[in-house]
């Protein structure tokens, strides 16, 4: 990652998260629902719920919401229904973008998504236009300050990680097949190692530099106008901000 920290980019990006925790907290609920709604309400038996529920708690979400959503999920309580859609599309600079949402109303959403990408100079895609581009993986993110990198590495390769990268200034990612996530993530949680980062993600197989400010600052705001959309979960993309417009890009 030439020029560029994860480490740098994820503190930013839950930093501006951190002023929408509420929005946070609802876009978890609807992950938790659907998750019970798939396999169960018992994360013992539903792994896909397991991680939703580690997710709030990552984010700081109170118990008794996360206990609501799988009430309203179980049919305890009345909720709405949920379906997974994905949008696939371009920022400014051919960056691509792949914009996964919860919605209860298709129509709602897919009108948000295109007026996100039109308003700030993308282009919505076909399915299969960007998708073919990211593989779906764990990941994650360990500081290096304060922690012994050799025994990082045999705890990951223990555990079964795929990758593990510590070419980053600051950070050490370890990178799992899908399946090993919960399975890593448990071996340094039980050696009480935590993380900047730690999730079910998708990684862009290649990345695509930015060394232009203007057109940084276009992908930052298409990206922050579509993850400001209540049904939008989660946006990703395969930018890389060089490091010698940062201070620029940030004014």
């Amino acid at each position: 990652m030439s020029g560029h920290s994860k480490f740098h980019n994820i503190k930013a990006r839950k930093g501006a998260q951190d002023a929408k925790r509420g929005q946070i907290f609802t876009k978890i609920a609807r992950e938790i629902m659907v998750a019970v709604k798939e396999g169960g309400p018992s994360p013992d038996t539903n792994i896909k719920l397991k991680m939703a529920i580690q997710k709030g708690r990552d984010n700081s979400m109170p118990n008794d919401t996360i206990q609501s959503a799988i009430k309203r999920a179980s049919g305890a309580q009345e909720g709405a229904n949920y379906e997974e859609i994905v949008y696939e599309g371009y920022a400014p600079g051919g960056v691509a973008l792949l914009v996964e949402c919860l919605t209860d109303n298709r129509n709602r959403t897919v009108s948000e998504v295109k007026t996100a990408f039109s308003k700030h100079n993308g282009n919505l895609g076909t399915t299969g236009s960007v998708s073919y581009l990211f593989d779906r993986k764990g990941q994650l993110l360990i500081a290096k300050e304060g922690v012994d990198e050799d025994q990082i590495m045999e705890i990951a390769l223990e555990a079964g990680a795929e990758d593990i990268k510590t070419e980053d200034e600051e950070a050490i990612e370890v990178i799992t097949d899908p399946a090993d996530y919960v399975a890593v993530r448990e071996a340094f949680e039980k050696a009480g190692i935590s993380f900047i980062n730690a999730e079910i993600t998708k990684i862009p197989q290649t990345t695509n530099l930015i060394s232009d400010a203007k057109v940084a600052k276009q992908i930052l705001k298409i990206i922050d106008k579509l993850e400001e959309c209540d049904d939008v979960q989660k946006v990703y993309s395969n930018y890389e901000i060089d490091e010698s417009i940062e201070d620029e890009v940030n004014e």
